[in-house]
């Protein structure tokens, strides 16, 4: 069984950072991808940024102030969000496609889901 826990929401004002984290846990083989969605009221839930081992890939809404990381070591991935906006209040989900014994092709796995609110 695979888990992904996050943390790292909250209030924010415009302008201001917050830090998301999620960690992978379980009977995991290998990740091939990491990365972060959001989902906000009334729209689908959009790709915020994601990283493979040798790539990371933006939505252009973030481009320049969000940025992605992972650690292998850990089953880590995190995202760094500077100069928040009113737009950026959504619920993030972290996602990883893993596979959990060798030769098995990735499955997606989503976490639970954090609130993050950027609002004065």
């Amino acid at each position: 069984q695979v888990q992904l826990v996050e943390s790292g929401g909250g209030l924010v004002q415009p302008g201001g950072s917050l830090r998301l984290s999620c960690t992978a846990s379980g009977s995991i083989f290998s990740i091939s991808v990491m990365g972060w969605y959001r989902q906000a009221p009334g729209k689908e839930r959009e790709l915020v940024a994601h990283i493979t081992s040798g790539s990371t890939t933006y939505r252009d809404s973030v481009k320049g102030r969000f940025t992605i990381s992972r650690d292998n070591t850990k089953n880590t991935v995190s995202l760094q969000m500077n100069s928040l906006k009113p737009e950026d209040t959504a619920v993030y989900y972290c996602n990883a496609a893993l596979s959990q014994r060798l030769l098995d092709p990735p499955d997606d796995y989503w976490g639970q889901g954090t609130q993050v609110t950027v609002s004065s």
